[in-house]
């Protein structure tokens, strides 16, 4: 692994985990949410300090070069994440659709209930 790449890991792990902190301080981050970002900068972190992990995976599993197999694991990490958020966000999608007709229903309820007195 080269030395930029292990700079690039080291300043990335940094970065991710000094701007959740300030978020979750901010409380602009859920602490659940922020999880997830302290285990993937502390993995970023793993991987600068120990090259031997990811070359020996990239080995292991073919690659060329172990900046290729890092990327594939960042990027197919954070695919994760997203496709679990666009679940999240489609169940919240739904249920404030169903709270908003829940809603129409009582207003128009209450409405009628005021026009028939």
């Amino acid at each position: 692994m080269s030395i930029t790449l292990r700079i690039l890991c080291i300043l990335g792990a940094a970065v991710t985990f000094l701007v959740i902190a300030g978020r979750v301080r901010k409380a602009r981050v859920r602490i659940d949410d922020s999880i997830f970002w302290i285990v993937f900068s502390l993995a970023l972190l793993v991987i600068a300090i120990f090259p031997d992990i990811p070359i020996f995976f990239a080995r292991l599993f073919g690659f060329q070069a172990t900046s290729n197999f890092v990327f594939l694991v960042v990027i197919t990490v954070l695919l994760m994440r997203e496709f679990s958020n666009t679940i999240k966000i489609s169940t919240l999608n739904s249920r404030l659709d169903e709270l908003v007709q829940e809603q129409a229903l009582q207003a128009m309820e209450e409405e009628e209930d005021g026009t028939q007195r």
